[in-house]
């Protein structure tokens, strides 16, 4: 598909873009409307591909913890014995707590990790059935308020029997994000994993203690302009970090739901490394 198309289509998820706007755009760059209505199915998201990794031999459950301006919700996923697991927090994209995600968080506890995937939307309800009411909730967030919600997750960690207290976080797009926020604002965090996520301010870069692992789509012009001032930051302040750019490949390539931006050997790969990554520093 043409890259303005995907580029369009990614300004519509990540900007005040009117969905009426989206499509008159997008029937001009088809040249036709039947041929946008064509597409569309190609650039939004496909549930039909969320489960790679089924619920057995695994124990899975729904719980709640206390947020910051009320009651987070949160899917949990871990081997099915009964023992203490690294936890890795699991952080969705701009669209909630979906199947896709709650997949991923089942792709972590098979490696052997408790995997425990919190919803940012949960002070509103929780994640909506379609997406585009879902990203306009994400409008309704603050960023502060989503921040502490997440790190009340790491307050809540202890109480579990099942976590041996050595922490991750992986996140992806508004997660991927969340991650270097997390980096920057949790002490006791070991690892960090960001794909194609917003970087943190250069100032900021000293306050990470943990980890760093980066993954960039080589064709996101909009995230990867901060890469420069990110690295040369993480690079002053002495951090441990990794960071992967895959050439040719789109924001979300990560996302098999995503038919027109997934990428299976980079999204393979990234999994590996940071599977790697978590293996290194949860040890």
């Amino acid at each position: 598909m043409d890259q303005q198309i995907i580029n369009l289509y990614d300004e519509y998820t990540h900007r005040p873009l009117s969905r009426q706007e989206f499509l008159s755009r997008l029937i001009k760059m088809a040249g036709s409307t039947a041929a946008a209505m064509a597409m569309l199915p190609m650039l939004e998201l496909n549930t039909a591909n969320a489960a790679t990794v089924p619920e057995e031999e695994l124990f899975t459950e729904r719980i709640t913890y206390p947020g910051f301006n009320g009651a987070m919700q949160a899917y949990v996923a871990r081997p099915e014995k009964e023992a203490k697991y690294p936890a890795v927090i699991i952080i969705h994209e701009n669209r909630g707590l979906n199947a896709h995600i709650e997949d991923v968080a089942r792709r972590a506890a098979k490696a052997g990790y408790l995997a425990i995937a919190p919803n940012a939307l949960s002070s509103l309800g929780g994640t909506p059935p379609n997406e585009d009411e879902a990203r306009k909730l994400f409008q309704q967030l603050k960023a502060e308020d989503s921040l502490q919600n997440f790190i009340k997750a790491f307050d809540y960690l202890p109480g579990r029997q099942d976590c041996n207290g050595k922490y991750g976080c992986v996140g992806f797009c508004w997660g991927g994000a969340m991650a270097n926020k997390l980096a920057v604002n949790v002490t006791t965090l070991k690892g960090a994993v960001a794909f194609y996520g917003a970087q943190p301010d250069a100032a900021d870069v000293p306050k990470i203690k943990a980890a760093v692992q980066l993954h960039y789509g080589g064709l996101d012009e909009r995230i990867n302009a901060g890469i420069p001032a990110y690295e040369a930051a993480l690079k002053n302040a002495g951090t441990q970090y990794e960071l992967y750019t895959y050439d040719g490949v789109n924001h979300a390539f990560h996302n098999d739901t995503a038919p027109t931006r997934y990428n299976e050997a980079a999204a393979k790969l990234a999994w590996q490394r940071t599977l790697d990554f978590f293996a290194k520093y949860l040890s």
